[in-house]
């Protein structure tokens, strides 16, 4: 469902904040089960969408990205700025982190200007007060002029006043914090753009500073070159940024606000779950914590969710009760052999495509939405992205990468999908070409350990110094030739809690209802794309075309060409392929780390590259599959080279 094609008939209720002040969890409360995941139009970042009773009525409630700002710096930012923009809901619920009033009433006269009514919900307010601070809400409702609300979403305190509160959402008032010189701005812009267009003072403030991109939607019946040509001669008229300005004369305005409403009540002493947060953004022993933290993750979702359980789903559920069924089905009621390949045969719907999407990805998606759950309720996750923040500066990232990367030794598929995370497009991009050549999965990394196992240690460090080196190295060279900086790091550090199942529940089964709308058909349309190559001969013909460079650049039998092609369909299937090689004894210690570094450098498997192309488009994807199959080659050939000059590296 696109935001375009809901029906405009309900009133319209959006959820405004800054990131990791439950938002979602509110949201969650307001509309049950009854919510929905898609992309917001031309974007790939997500917006949830629900029903709910509201103030006697039944509305439609919207959950946005958090922004740290309206005049956007990342994608997220400008969808939830374009939503207010363009779709001008009802009401606007402004949701505050109640223990960091300063930071979300920023958000809140920014939202001011956008002329919607509003209502102000101070959550956490139970951590506020473990921290010693009374908020009067009835003043700072005085002072707002709209409703104000206290709650605790986790436990649902609170949610009952804040649904009556709807009926009675208010415009905020302006609290007069235009200086002399933007109020003289503004007036200059009305002649273009007149007080009555809709979000008017809005769209002037934000192209007074410098925000460009307010145009999309905010130009209305004016000229956007007209608009852009005016906005940049009042600009030129300011003796200090504009933005300066306005960002200053607000703070000054918070700061005030702060003073009136905030009282302290002695704060309590630190506790455990305190000192653990400290302890957690320290490098000692944050980073013991940091790799106790991924391990257990790791474990859970690369080992039991990419092993245990797909392991059963998949040898068990459907390799003799599912797939035997069908095929016994199909062939008793529908006897011809074309009908019988496309849904049974080895690239059959039924066979490989839910097979693949059921029992190979499902597992590994649910047990990472737990985990992904666990981390961020429990207020960890920033903490983690905070301390491994230098290390991904290397590659021209930051840590907010971090996640994406630890999930791609569970499955890269699921991995790609998690790059929206990210603030930038250029962040993402080098994310997705990394996952795509350098992190193996679980279900590869089982097979390539297997076959290091019993050889000579030297073997699996070459293979492990090679693969950091070319992360590394990838990373880096990314980061200088992609346009674009890296994205400034600011993150809000939650309080350590304690996490609510109810709360990971709801957002696992949001986050399962999208995979299941939207990923699963991608498995489908890939596996009769591969029906139809393999039943006109064109897989034959690529072992054909391949072999050559198989056999002269990287020094291999002409039978592994087959293993790295079948990889393509699955990673662990192509190393399982090298495996059987090694076992029959064609591959020498030359060979077998070579075809290590190549399945683990190859090609991505279908699936993957599906999300690749789903998730950075039909360009961005060939030119990341083009940038793998060069330096795969590339790295593994020249591998080859020095191992033939220097054997005694493996030996």
């Amino acid at each position: 469902m696109t935001t375009s094609s809901v029906s405009t008939k309900i009133p319209t209720v959006v959820l405004v904040g800054n990131p990791n002040v439950g938002k979602s969890v509110i949201f969650g409360r307001l509309t049950g089960r009854y919510a929905t995941v898609s992309n917001y139009p031309g974007t790939t970042v997500d917006i949830s969408s629900g029903v709910s009773w509201l103030a006697g009525g039944k509305w439609r409630v919207v959950d946005t990205p958090g922004v740290n700002s309206l005049w956007p710096s990342s994608e997220d930012e400008r969808v939830t700025r374009d939503f207010l923009l363009k779709e001008r809901p009802d009401v606007i619920l402004n949701v505050l982190d109640a223990k960091n009033l300063a930071r979300g009433l920023m958000s809140t006269l920014e939202l001011a200007d956008f002329h919607i009514p509003m209502v102000v919900v101070l959550n956490l307010a139970d951590e506020a007060l473990d921290r010693g601070l009374d908020l009067d809400a009835a003043t700072l409702s005085r002072r707002l002029g709209v409703p104000v609300v206290k709650t605790v979403a986790t436990t649902g305190e609170g949610l009952a006043d804040l649904k009556k509160a709807v009926e009675t959402a208010a415009v905020p008032k302006h609290l007069g914090t235009d200086v002399d010189e933007i109020r003289s701005g503004l007036q200059v812009l009305s002649s273009e753009l007149p007080d009555d267009a809709p979000a008017s003072r809005a769209v002037r403030l934000a192209l007074l500073a410098g925000d460009d991109s307010v145009l999309t939607w905010g130009a209305g019946g004016t000229s956007s070159a007209e608009l852009y040509s005016a906005a940049q001669r009042v600009r030129d008229r300011f003796a200090r940024p504009p933005r300066q300005l306005l960002f200053e004369a607000r703070d000054g305005r918070v700061r005030e606000l702060c003073a009136e409403v905030i009282s302290v009540r002695g704060r309590l002493g630190p506790g455990l779950s305190h000192r653990l947060g400290v302890w957690a953004l320290r490098p000692w022993p944050g980073f013991l914590i940091a790799g106790v933290v991924l391990y257990a993750v790791y474990q859970f979702v690369g080992v039991f969710g990419a092993g245990t359980a797909v392991d059963f789903l998949e040898n068990t559920v459907f390799a003799e009760w599912i797939t035997p069924g069908a095929t016994w089905l199909i062939e008793r009621f529908f006897p011809w052999p074309f009908v019988r390949d496309i849904l049974v045969g080895p690239y059959g719907v039924v066979s490989m495509a839910f097979s693949y999407a059921f029992a190979l990805i499902l597992p590994i998606v649910a047990t990472f939405f737990i985990a992904f759950g666990l981390l961020e309720d429990s207020g960890y996750l920033p903490r983690l992205s905070v301390l491994l923040d230098r290390v991904f500066r290397l590659m021209g990232l930051n840590g907010r990468a971090v996640l994406p990367m630890i999930l791609g030794l569970g499955c890269d598929t699921m991995a790609t999908m998690t790059t929206r995370i990210l603030d930038t497009k250029k962040e993402r991009i080098i994310v997705t070409l990394l996952l795509a050549l350098t992190v193996p999965c679980s279900a590869q990394l089982a097979v390539i350990l297997g076959m290091a196992a019993g050889l000579s240690p030297r073997v699996l460090m070459v293979w492990l110094s090679v693969l950091v080196g070319t992360t590394l190295a990838t990373g880096w060279g990314a980061s200088k030739l992609l346009p674009g900086a890296r994205s400034t790091f600011l993150m809000e550090i939650p309080p350590i809690r304690r996490p609510l199942l109810r709360n990971i529940w709801l957002k696992m089964s949001v986050r399962l209802t999208w995979y299941l709308k939207e990923v699963v058909p991608l498995f489908i349309y890939g596996t009769l794309a591969l029906f139809f190559l393999d039943r006109w001969g064109w897989m034959k013909t690529a072992e054909r075309i391949f072999s050559p460079i198989v056999q002269g650049w990287l020094g291999l039998p002409a039978r592994a060409t087959e293993a790295f092609l079948v990889g393509f369909l699955r990673r662990d299937y192509g190393a399982a392929g090298l495996y059987s090689l090694q076992q029959d004894g064609l591959l020498n210690l030359r060979q077998v780390t070579v075809s290590l570094v190549l399945i683990t450098l190859f090609m991505p498997c279908v699936a993957q590259w599906l999300m690749m192309f789903k998730e950075r488009g039909w360009k961005g994807a060939l030119t990341i599959t083009v940038a793998v199959l060069a330096v795969a080659l590339g790295i593994a050939g020249a591998l080859n080279r020095v191992l033939l000059m220097f054997p005694g590296l493996v030996g």
